[in-house]
């Protein structure tokens, strides 16, 4: 019996800095990239759209930013999350944009439940990436994602883009296309199981 998926999977990419075109939302477009080879579709949240307001439990108040990201939380079926290192951990800006997660506390899919994470840090030298990767994965466990067996670590202080802004490191590029195809196969086997468990309980 042949399972057919009814659609691409969607995968978001969140992540960079409220800078447009900074070094961690060009390696999160080069690694999306990667999954639309795949066979994904992409969306991408990054640069000023991450200047959401300062997440305040109770608040239901939401902008247009706001109300983009978490209708996208709630259509996607896999993530991948780029942070720069700050200080040793996750950026408060893209943490900020996670926690709007909340918002997916009563939904049938809970937070990112069921999920592949793709996780991507990028660090001005090799000290804090260690961690920050870390701390994200970690973060991925407790929204009940599944962090992908590889996470990427740059180390953007590298000559790793040439004049014109395009990714020219292979070891960093080979890490982006493994991140983005973990994630998009995750979510073609978990949206060919659910095919599946409906093919079954229909012919029950």
């Amino acid at each position: 019996m042949t399972i057919l998926i009814p659609k691409r999977p969607l995968i978001l990419g969140v992540g960079g800095t409220a800078r447009n075109g900074s070094s961690t939302e060009r390696v999160l477009r080069a690694c999306l990239d990667f999954a639309v080879q795949d066979g994904a579709e992409v969306e991408v949240f990054t640069g000023e759209e991450l200047l959401l307001p300062i997440y305040a439990p109770g608040s239901m108040e939401r902008d247009a930013n706001a109300r983009r990201v978490v209708d996208l939380f709630r259509r996607m079926d896999g993530i991948v999350v780029a942070s720069p290192a700050y200080h040793g951990s996750i950026s408060g800006l893209v943490k900020n944009v996670l926690d709007y997660t909340e918002d997916l506390r009563s939904d049938e899919r809970v937070y990112f439940d069921n999920c592949a994470v793709g996780c991507i840090c990028c660090a001005g030298g090799w000290q804090a990436g260690g961690q920050t990767l870390a701390a994200m994965r970690a973060m991925a466990h407790a929204l009940r994602g599944w962090p992908t067996p590889f996470g990427a670590m740059v180390n953007t202080s590298l000559p790793i883009f040439d004049e014109r802004g395009r990714l020219t490191d292979e070891s960093v590029t080979n890490q982006l296309r493994m991140v983005g195809e973990q994630v998009v196969q995750f979510a073609k086997m978990r949206m060919a199981m659910v095919a599946a468990q409906g093919v079954t309980a229909g012919a029950a």
